[in-house]
């Protein structure tokens, strides 16, 4: 059987973790300047994905 590609977009977006995965939260890139500092503080760092993604990310990222 041929491998299966992982989507690059997918890769890029996603990291494996023990139990799941991680992603950067949106509404960070661009037009902050109305954005509260506590706003974009709570929006910095990493958040697991939710439980009903893991099967689609799974399947997007075959052997990560």
């Amino acid at each position: 059987m041929p491998k299966i590609k992982s989507n690059s977009g997918a890769a890029k977006r996603f990291k494996k973790t023990a139990n799941g995965f991680k992603h950067k939260q949106s509404f960070r890139s661009h037009i902050l300047t109305k954005k509260s500092t506590k706003r974009k503080r709570q929006l910095r760092g990493m958040q697991q994905i939710h439980d009903a993604d893991k099967a689609l990310v799974r399947r997007m990222l075959p052997y990560i």
